[in-house]
């Protein structure tokens, strides 16, 4: 059984013992390295069967905050706390001062920021990448895939996919390190100023190979995230698709209320 809400609603008895977990994980009464009480001692200590045990499970490991092994229980995770992903890591003054955006906002955080480059080299465009490129499906363009760490523990994949014609000049674009301000910094060199960055958020689980790759648990919340670097001269040259552990972003956006 389950208690009610407003209008009469019943909250499943499973989701309450969750969500109760899941709290004492962010109180930190479970902390990192300890492991979640077993399935018999739950079901003991909440007077419940064990298939309302094991529901709620699958909604503690949903959150992204245990690693669960088969046969030895589930782990909390030792992850870092949540960091702030702001509409102005994208300001020309941070470029200015020689910081891509991944690296000012662990900075302003006050983590230890690495990035793993995972490939650098020519692909054909997929259909949705040059859509927004605005180039016929299959164009060579140059990809650069990244693994983003936070204090150790990996946070985000990104792949960015620029057009051949605007980056076959610039040879930084082909280096592991584009150099300081990243990129975008580049591009600017080129005389590719910059008039907006569109995005585009999706939350959804991530998939097997997701999950292993930012070391989540199976079907752990992501979001995707899409982004557009556009010129004002109006052409994308850059599109950077990216997927981020859920539990470890926050979005903040500032939105002009005036015309």
């Amino acid at each position: 059984m389950g208690t009610t809400v407003g209008g009469g609603r019943a909250v499943p008895r499973y989701v309450q013992i969750a969500d109760e977990i899941i709290q004492q994980i962010r109180a930190g009464v479970l902390k990192p390295g300890d492991m979640v009480p077993s399935e018999s001692e739950l079901v003991e200590r909440y007077g419940v069967s064990g298939g309302t045990i094991r529901k709620a499970m699958v909604e503690v490991r949903a959150s992204g905050l245990v690693d669960t092994r088969h046969g030895k229980g589930s782990t909390v995770k030792d992850r870092p706390p949540v960091r702030l992903r702001s509409s102005d890591r994208f300001r020309a003054s941070h470029r200015r001062a020689g910081k891509a955006a991944y690296l000012a906002e662990s900075a302003q955080s006050g983590a230890t920021a690495k990035v793993s480059v995972l490939y650098i080299g020519p692909m054909e465009a997929p259909e949705e990448i040059a859509d927004r490129l605005g180039v016929p499906a299959g164009t060579q363009v140059l990809a650069r895939r990244r693994l983003y760490f936070r204090n150790g523990v990996p946070v985000e994949t990104a792949s960015s996919y620029l057009p051949w014609d605007v980056v076959k000049d610039i040879p930084e674009l082909f280096a592991e390190n584009p150099g300081p301000g990243g990129i975008y910094a580049r591009l600017e060199d080129d005389g590719h100023a910059f008039a907006e960055f569109v995005e585009t958020l999706q939350a959804r689980p991530a998939s097997k190979a997701e999950a292993s790759e930012l070391a989540l648990s199976p079907a752990a919340p992501v979001v995707h995230l899409v982004r557009d670097a556009v010129t004002e001269a109006g052409r994308v040259v850059e599109v950077c698709d990216t997927l981020m552990a859920a539990d470890q972003f926050v979005f903040e956006y500032h939105i002009p209320a005036a015309d």
